[in-house]
């Protein structure tokens, strides 16, 4: 027998069901907002990863050499797949431009609980607006997409990655240096983050206070802590993030997102349900034209992880609605199957879900199986209520049952 390859998961119809009922309310949300969607190719040339996030993430990556000699890779994310899509023929549209996408990806990491070498993202970016009105449009798109799907408790993070590089640098970090810093920073490794800004050259009391800093969370009331445009992006920020009525943000200037094409506003969303694996979104403001062959455009945008999202929502009790099917119709005798078609296609050209027995059961075994499928009623051909120009209709949930004449069928239903 062959297993499905380790890390990926096949969906049954009623997985499959949720899934796309949770999808359609993502996509609903972002037309809300005015973004509309775009879909890339499933696989990438490598340098495209590499170039957005180092020669290191060959490592973490589906990578190989296809047929024709090229450098191919599965694509770990979707952001650099749509800021290549941008600079390649989007880069003449109307600013902002406002796209949202969902589609697998995959990463060759080990596999635990909500984490998958194949898995699913939701993202959207606003390009070509720099600001905080377009960083608060994204992360109410964000936090609106969590509300409109029934995500009970969710939190939202923000920090401002210009904070900690404006420390370091003045603390003496090299430009080299601070993503390497961040990176360990933003991975709440302190005592690594601690010795390579010790190697870098920043004293003691630097490397403490930007700890210390990191450890800022709290209300608007903490960015006291900090001064200069950070401080007023932020605050901005929150402002009109009490407009849109979203209360349950936070400041937390640990939200580094250790990046190096960050450039201002980050922020995080949590699934406290999840417990220590807990984060569900993640995104901020970057600029990644540039190392595409593009002018530089400051975007703003993030990635849900769609497959941790269903999994918080699942832990609050989650139900998608019941599948059902409205008509299965049932031929009493195999003389009658004929116009069991008939009457199958006439329902479904009026967009009535439809089935029919296609088994040959009993009459008893039908009504079993219509009601394991959840069908609304059963339409029984019958000869000789078929020769009156009639058939009888059953409500599958009280029992009752009824002779309908054939041209009134669909006044049932």
């Amino acid at each position: 027998m062959i297993q499905k390859p380790r890390g990926t998961r096949d969906f049954r119809s009623d997985e499959m069901e949720k899934r796309r009922y949770l999808e359609k309310l993502m996509r609903e949300e972002a037309a809300l907002f005015g973004f509309r969607e775009i879909a890339t190719p499933i696989f990438e040339n490598t340098e495209l990863f590499t170039l957005k996030s180092g020669p290191n993430v060959i490592d973490e990556i589906y990578a190989f050499t296809d047929k024709g000699g090229r450098e191919i890779a599965l694509r770990p994310e979707l952001t650099a797949p749509a800021m290549r899509f941008f600079v390649n023929e989007l880069s003449s549209e109307p600013r902002p431009l406002k796209m949202f996408y969902f589609g697998q990806c995959f990463r060759y990491e080990r596999p635990q609980s909500g984490r998958y070498r194949e898995f699913f993202q939701f993202g959207a970016e606003m390009i070509g607006s720099a600001g905080p009105q377009s960083d608060a449009e994204v992360i109410s798109l964000a936090a609106s997409i969590m509300k409109h799907i029934g995500l009970k408790d969710y939190r939202i993070r923000i920090g401002h990655i210009g904070v900690l590089r404006e420390m370091l640098s003045s603390s003496g970090a090299s430009a080299e240096n601070i993503p390497l810093i961040l990176q360990k920073l933003d991975k709440k490794e302190y005592e690594e983050a601690s010795q390579r800004m010790e190697a870098a050259g920043l004293s003691k009391d630097s490397i403490s206070t930007i700890i210390d800093v990191t450890e800022t969370v709290g209300s608007i009331d903490v960015l006291e802590k900090i001064k200069g445009d950070a401080r007023e992006h932020l605050s901005k920020v929150f402002q009109i993030l009490n407009y849109y009525g979203f209360d349950n943000v936070e400041i937390d200037l640990g939200v580094v997102r250790g990046l190096d094409y960050y450039t201002g506003l980050v922020f995080e969303m949590d699934a406290p349900v999840l417990g220590a694996e807990k984060q569900i979104c993640g995104g901020g403001s970057y600029s990644l034209t540039e190392l595409f062959g593009g002018e530089k455009t400051f975007s703003t945008g993030f990635g849900i992880g769609f497959d941790r999202t269903l999994l918080a929502l699942e832990r609050e009790g989650f139900e998608t609605p019941k599948y059902e099917i409205s008509a299965y119709v049932i031929p009493v005798s195999d003389t009658m199957k004929d116009e069991c078609y008939k009457i199958a296609a006439d329902l479904r050209l009026s967009n009535i879900p439809t089935e029919l027995d296609l088994m040959g059961r009993s009459l008893s075994k039908n009504f079993k199986y219509a009601s394991s499928i959840n069908a609304k009623k059963a339409v029984i051909v019958g000869e000789k209520e078929f020769a009156e120009g009639c058939v009888s209709i059953r409500d599958m949930l009280s029992g009752e049952q009824k002779v309908v004449k054939i041209a009134e069928i669909l006044q049932e239903f």
